[in-house]
């Protein structure tokens, strides 16, 4: 019975593993292809992003066809920047997978701690200097749930929440990199990681990291 269990474990591990090198090996094409699509729509509509108004093409270098709108901004755009969204977090497994041995707390910095800078980064953008479009609308996005409740509504309310999910996100790093490997910094960075979905995928992966090395340690204990 032992035997099963473990052999199952081995094969959830690995199955969990693959998806996320594919997840990171993908996530990063998607966001050369946003990047991609993003700049397409400067070649068919004048003003891509109503909130710059100056990102805009001389007439003469745009193609005779303009782009149907998905609320403000054109499709192709649209779906580069909602890839963007979806393939950001890559950024930081991908540095976890080069650099994060290198350092003593190098998992932690690029697993938890950069995703919430991150995240003050944008939730600090968003609420004071991003040029917010008239009226608000479903398609805006946003790198974590919390942060897109905001930027739908304008409601400073959503915006209060995405500040006190970072500080959990600060919390957790914390702790993590005093490598407490205790139930509260697991939970802590899970939670942290489902909140800030999906910037902090990381922080999840983090967390499953932590409960996979209590287990070995039970098991070898």
């Amino acid at each position: 019975m032992s035997s099963t269990n473990a052999a199952e474990t081995s094969f959830s591990r690995r199955a969990a593993s693959q998806w996320l090198e594919r997840y990171t090996t993908y996530g990063r094409y998607g966001l050369l292809v946003g990047t991609g699509l993003c700049l397409v729509a400067l070649f068919t509509n004048p003003v891509p992003d109503p909130s710059f108004p100056g990102m805009t093409l001389p007439a003469s270098l745009r193609l005779p066809v303009r782009q149907p709108r998905i609320e403000h901004w054109p499709v192709t755009y649209t779906i580069g920047i909602w890839l963007w969204v979806a393939g950001f977090p890559a950024l930081f497994l991908a540095g976890y997978r080069r650099y994060g041995s290198r350092f003593r707390v190098g998992s932690e910095l690029w697993l938890t701690g950069l995703p919430t800078l991150a995240m003050i980064g944008w939730t600090t953008y968003c609420r004071f200097f991003w040029p917010k479009l008239q009226p608000p609308t479903w398609n805006a996005p946003s790198y974590t749930l919390v942060c897109w409740l905001y930027c739908s509504s304008y409601d400073p309310l959503w915006s209060n929440a995405a500040y006190a999910v970072a500080a959990l996100g600060v919390v957790a790093t914390l702790l993590a990199i005093r490598q407490r490997r205790t139930r509260v910094t697991t939970s802590l960075l899970a939670g942290f990681g489902v909140l800030a979905f999906p910037l902090g995928l990381p922080a999840i992966y983090a967390a499953v990291r932590r409960v996979r090395t209590v287990a070995d340690d039970h098991a070898t204990g």
